[in-house]
């Protein structure tokens, strides 16, 4: 812009300046034309009154040289001009500046001629017999006689030439000063136009580099005012739709990023356009790498390759379930939608990843779940209905018989209702149908009472139970879940244990390194840590993980005569998860096992 403003201020300069040059030209040319007019004028006067008193006389030029000559030279002392006096025929009969009989014939020189024609000669030229430019005015002595004698009056041009230069001098001085002045007008005028200009230049490039805050500061009323005024309103335009544009793109990368699907968009040529992040994570691909490549160039296998393909081909909605083994296995619903621009033009497909594997394997779960109670319930209803076929058939007149059988459907129905209990208990908890009534409880004090219940069971199979707990030890929970889960925990410690044997519990605070003391100067404790161990049998290292499974049991005869249900252990880790704590268990075959358990003190 400042290149623009010297431009604009050099042609404003160089306009002025050719036209002050014609001006001084045309004023130089004009007064040198005027003086020669003046001089002319006067010349023509100074001959009138020379021939009004002095004696014009006829004869032999001869004679006649030193009369006119004589005369000449007196009047070039008044009038300072050169003097010639002429005869009609061209004969110079005197001249004040030069001996007349060595002068040529002027009847062909310019002023002659024209004077014989007009009355009146004029004309300027240099003169070989002074070395000089003269100014020459010739007249007739009679007017009314073209043959007439001439007089002639020659003036030198110098002083005209000094007067023009003076003039000319002048006009230059002035023309520089104007040149000075014009350039500081014309820098302050062109700045006055530009600077605006370089204002709406800055905006505009800020503008286009997205800073739509860029705002022209409006002080003029003229256009370049109404240029500033609608760049503004331009940006205020722009800021408003891009500010949209923005919460709209965020909303939308906000959308996507959270979606717990993984979302491709492939455009028709087959680039990869978008890629959120739950895409990232279930195909185990960066967007930044993934974006702007063809979708054959993401290393995953042929079937999605191929799916992608058909879509494209296709054009139109493709669904399929694919189990892909990178970066995990998982088991993947994909859903592949045709983009349609208008309705008309194809832009390209979406593909929709959902992640089933948990899905499908609740679904699995399920299904194992109703077969295995189908399983656990026909068992004691088949056995019940054969031992009552065979009462009816007879054995219920052996008094000693139908008691035993008697007794097994006792039993059988006992199982059956604690199955069916347990069963209704597990569901309740899983659906998370069971409130929590929360309370401080006294570990002590509930590990003996809990003891207590699990005495009697103990006794009969001659297992000693012992109990390690600190004094003062609290957590807040729900003393009646808490205590079934202990419960459940004993009771298959004894379960599973020889007679002889022994099952512990053992309660302790889990200490902060970094924590602080109490009042009392003990140690505050975030967390209580439950181990519940026994002697008994062991569980293989295999069985471990499937241990809090429903139904599930590791020795399934020794799992039945112990009378249980096998919802036992997942119903403790349910209600442990109930109470936001864990549960682990190890175990060796032959050596015992031990669960434990680790809850928080403040719920």
């Amino acid at each position: 812009m400042n290149s623009f403003r010297v431009r604009l201020t050099l042609i404003m300069i160089t306009m002025i300046g050719l036209a002050v040059l014609a001006a001084g030209l045309f004023m130089g040319k004009t007064y040198r034309d005027n003086h020669l007019e003046a001089l002319q004028d006067n010349m023509v006067r100074e001959m009138r009154i020379i021939l009004d008193h002095m004696e014009w006389k006829q004869g032999d030029p001869s004679e006649l040289f030193g009369y006119y000559t004589q005369q000449a030279q007196q009047l070039k002392e008044i009038t300072d001009t050169r003097i010639t006096f002429i005869r009609g025929d061209g004969t110079v009969l005197g001249d004040s500046d030069h001996a007349p009989g060595t002068m040529d014939n002027h009847s062909t020189r310019e002023e002659v001629m024209q004077a014989k024609k007009e009355g009146i000669g004029q004309t300027t030229r240099y003169s070989d017999t002074l070395k000089e430019n003269l100014l020459y005015v010739a007249m007739l002595v009679d007017p009314k006689n073209p043959n007439s004698d001439i007089i002639r009056l020659a003036l030198s041009l110098e002083k005209v030439d000094e007067s023009v230069q003076r003039i000319w001098m002048t006009l230059i001085i002035g023309l520089l000063i104007l040149f000075i002045l014009a350039a500081i007008i014309s820098y302050r005028v062109a700045r006055g136009l530009t600077r605006p200009l370089e204002q709406i230049t800055r905006v505009s490039k800020r503008i286009k580099n997205l800073d739509y805050k860029a705002r022209v500061v409006v002080k003029r009323n003229d256009e370049i005012g109404e240029l500033g005024m609608a760049i503004n309103a331009m940006a205020d335009s722009l800021q408003v739709q891009m500010t949209r544009i923005h919460q709209n793109e965020s909303q939308l990368a906000s959308v996507l990023d959270n979606m717990i699907n993984g979302v491709v968009m492939i455009d028709a040529n087959g680039t990869i356009v978008l890629f959120n992040r739950m895409a990232e994570e279930i195909l185990g691909f960066p967007a930044r790498e993934i974006i702007g490549q063809h979708y054959a160039s993401a290393k995953q296998q042929y079937e999605l390759t191929q799916f992608i393909q058909e879509a494209l081909e296709l054009r139109e909605h493709l669904r399929d379930e694919v189990t892909f083994y990178f970066p995990t296995e998982r088991l993947l619903d994909l859903n592949l939608v045709p983009i349609f621009e208008n309705d008309e033009e194809f832009e390209g497909v979406l593909l929709v990843l959902q992640d089933v594997t948990a899905i499908r394997r609740l679904e699995r779960m399920r299904s194992e779940f109703v077969a295995n109670v189908s399983h656990e319930l026909k068992t004691p209803v088949t056995a019940v209905k054969g031992f009552a076929e065979t009462l009816l058939g007879g054995a219920v007149d052996d008094s000693e018989t139908a008691r035993s059988f008697l007794q097994i459907i006792y039993d059988e129905s006992d199982r059956l209702n604690r199955l069916i209990g347990d069963i209704l208990e597990l569901s309740k908890i899983e659906s998370r149908r069971v409130p929590l009534l929360y309370s401080p409880v006294e570990l002590s004090s509930f590990v003996n009472k809990t003891m207590e219940l699990m005495s009697a069971e103990a006794v009969r199979k001659q297992i000693r139970v012992t109990a390690k707990v600190e004094q003062g030890l609290y957590v807040e929970a729900d003393e009646d879940r808490l205590r079934q889960i202990v419960m459940n925990l004993l009771a298959n410690g004894i379960a599973y244990t020889a007679e002889g044997g022994c099952v512990s519990i053992v309660v302790e605070p889990v200490h902060d390194p970094n924590a602080t003391l109490d009042e009392f100067g003990q140690e505050n404790y975030e967390h209580i840590r439950i181990h519940i161990s026994d002697t008994g049998m062991g569980i293989p290292k295999k069985d471990l993980p499937r241990i809090f499974e429903r139904f599930y049991r590791v020795d399934k005869a020794r799992s039945r005569s112990s009378g249980g249900t096998g919802l036992g252990l997942s119903i403790v880790k349910h209600l442990v998860e109930l109470h936001k704590g864990t549960i682990t268990v190890e175990s060796k075959v032959g050596s015992g096992s031990t669960f434990t358990i680790e809850l928080p003190v403040i719920q």
